[in-house]
């Protein structure tokens, strides 16, 4: 795609400038701090609505948005991007609402985790560590594999090599500055992804033959998901519509990223920013599906469906395209990054560094380092796909999520019902969905994600009373 010398030109410009951009904004915007806890973990609780809004937005564009959202647009049609992409917004729709919940019910708190141990026990507070760190690692890791991929696709150097420039960026600023760092280089980045895309997509439709192209485009590059209602919609649908849905939807509950973001933000903007966040967010995966659609209905050859937006715009725009394309998706593959560590950082600086005695800082900044060392591990296995580990964390971020929500409206659930009903979705669900979905079982799949979510919603159902 680029010759050696552009390709090594490109990754060092974008590291350098971005790297420095990024470490001066953030020394900017918190060098009035003293870096208390609360500082460092939770920006002093004072986050307003374009900060938050856009930084929740950024957050929620994982490796999925930009390549799975155009991956099911080219090969399954917009069948395959609704059930992607309405999921993704209805979700941070719904979770508005338990952001304000928790954040009224424990104004002072950090963490999910810590309000589940406050509420129950130490050891369901252990359960949710599992869940939520386990997340976690696997958002990081599937950000390196999208955007390890793609470095060492465009600019030809190693994977292994673009996995740890990758992680670095990010790091650097997040181990300094902390959530801060995060929130504000979010808000820049989530502004030149919207612009970006509002470039490339005029420019391809334009070289792929106009709107025409998105509308041939429509029922994917067979053509054959026009239809809601074909046997074809209908196995996309439990294959990949009903396990997505219930991971998407599960997401922001089983994610202490978001959970940090409501604790962050100041309380009269809570709902307003998650809410604007979802439709901040749904323009991402619209763009790269629009993209889809267009590679679709021209029928471009396609080497990889994972990297179909790239190949589309690059056969339409050539290296000034790949270029642009290659910005947004750092921008927004660094954004999960960032949020990952801040993540972890506030499950070690605080759950586990007051249980155990611990420095918060250093918890915390130990915390950043080994989660990126285990992410960069796991982006290298051999043959891992994207899809297949996304699939794999919104299923196991699923067995928190009813547990969570009974517990915020007020449920008084029984502490044993609740530990062993979270063990027990993960224990017989996630292996049963594994099973299906690495031998292409629909009926193991969807059992699989039906016993993650709902083994803990019917055993803690149990001497259960409203409170």
């Amino acid at each position: 795609m680029f010759t050696p010398m552009e390709g090594l030109a490109l990754l060092a410009s974008f590291t350098l400038i971005f790297g420095v951009m990024a470490y001066f904004i953030s020394w900017l915007f918190t060098k009035e701090y003293s870096f208390s806890k609360a500082q460092f973990l939770l920006a002093d609780r004072k986050l307003g609505f374009w900060e938050s809004s856009f930084s929740i937005a950024a957050t929620w564009i994982w490796a999925p948005a930009l390549f799975v959202s155009a991956q099911k647009a080219f090969t399954n049609g917009w069948i395959g991007l609704f059930w992607f992409l309405v999921p993704n917004i209805i979700c941070l729709l719904l979770f508005s609402y338990f952001a304000v919940l928790i954040k009224r019910k424990f104004p002072d708190g950090y963490t999910l985790s810590e309000f589940m141990k406050q509420t129950y026990s130490p050891r369901v507070q252990s359960v949710y560590w599992v869940t939520l760190v386990g997340l976690t690692v696997c958002a990081f890791a599937v950000q390196l594999l999208a955007g390890g991929k793609l470095i060492a696709s465009m600019t030809g150097i190693s994977y292994l090599f673009a996995t740890l420039i990758l992680a670095a960026i990010p790091l650097t600023y997040s181990l300094v500055f902390g959530l801060k760092a995060s929130i504000i280089t979010d808000f820049v980045k989530m502004t030149m992804i919207i612009m970006l895309g509002a470039i490339l997509v005029p420019l391809v439709l334009n070289g792929a033959g106009g709107m025409q192209a998105v509308v041939d485009g429509l029922g994917g590059v067979k053509g054959n998901y026009l239809d809601f209602f074909t046997q074809d919609s209908w196995m996309l649908f439990l294959t990949f519509g009903l396990p997505t849905t219930i991971g998407l939807l599960s997401g922001p509950f089983g994610d202490q990223s978001f959970w940090q973001r409501a604790f962050a933000t100041k309380e009269d903007t809570v709902k307003k920013s998650f809410v604007a966040a979802a439709f901040i967010f749904g323009i991402v995966p619209l763009i790269m599906g629009i993209i889809g659609f267009a590679a679709a209905g021209s029928h471009l050859a396609v080497k990889d469906p994972q990297m179909v937006n790239l190949e589309m715009i690059y056969s339409v725009l050539g290296t000034f395209g790949a270029a642009v394309f290659f910005i947004l998706a750092m921008s927004a593959l660094t954004s999960i990054i960032d949020s990952k560590l801040c993540s972890v950082s506030s499950i070690a600086g605080h759950d586990m560094a007051d249980r155990f005695g611990f420095s918060f800082m250093k918890s915390s900044r130990i915390a950043m380092v080994v989660l990126t060392l285990v992410a960069i591990a796991i982006a290298n296995i051999p043959d891992l796909k994207i899809l297949h580990l996304f699939l794999f964390y919104g299923t196991l971020r699923s067995a928190t999520m009813l547990p969570t929500i009974m517990s915020l409206l007020g449920k008084k659930l029984a502490e044993a019902r609740v530990f062993y009903g979270i063990i027990a979705g993960i224990v017989v669900g996630l292996p049963i969905f594994a099973y299906g979905n690495f031998n292409a079982k629909p009926e193991w799949i969807v059992t699989g994600s039906l016993l993650t979510v709902l083994l803990p919603y019917f055993i803690t159902l149990g001497k259960t009373n409203q409170g």
